[in-house]
């Protein structure tokens, strides 16, 4: 049997275990759910060509409120139209450094001094969110077991 100062202490300790708990298992299964996430960008989503959008995957996991509170994301600008869909306006194409463009068209290497774009309606090719919700039994059970280590120890 414990004293009371003893029982005291022990449930003091209680909020720091647990967070520390739930911050290991957040580290470790946001990794699984990158892995997934990036799996979905090697083809099972979308294919990937110079892997730009993969690497920029980032895990962001952060004590909050006596919590934690962790985050997938990526901050590429095309990231967003590819997960949701969505339409790219119309526009227009200029040379940035020199007098003209330079494309193969038509089996030749052609030169333009502008090239205008019609608008393009993307599908959404959700490749963050299907990877949560893939793992989301995954990500719940870790969770708990996290909580009850915490609290048990």
């Amino acid at each position: 049997m414990l004293g009371g100062g003893t029982a005291v202490a022990r449930l003091g300790a209680v909020p720091a275990r647990l967070t520390a708990e739930m911050a290991v298992e957040a580290t470790r299964i946001g990794g699984e759910l990158r892995a997934a996430v990036e799996r979905n960008l090697s083809g099972a989503v979308l294919r990937q060509r110079i892997g730009r959008l993969a690497s920029s995957i980032d895990l962001s996991v952060q004590p909050r409120g006596g919590g934690v509170t962790a985050s997938l994301g990526t901050d590429v600008p095309y990231a967003a139209v590819h997960e949701y869909g969505g339409t790219l306006p119309a526009r227009t194409i200029l040379p940035r450094g020199g007098r003209a463009l330079a494309f193969p068209w038509q089996g030749r290497e052609r030169f333009f001094k502008r090239v205008s774009l019609l608008p393009v309606t993307m599908p959404e090719r959700s490749f963050l969110r299907a990877a949560l919700a893939e793992m989301e039994p995954d990500i719940r059970a870790a969770m708990a077991a996290a909580v009850a280590r915490g609290v048990s120890a």
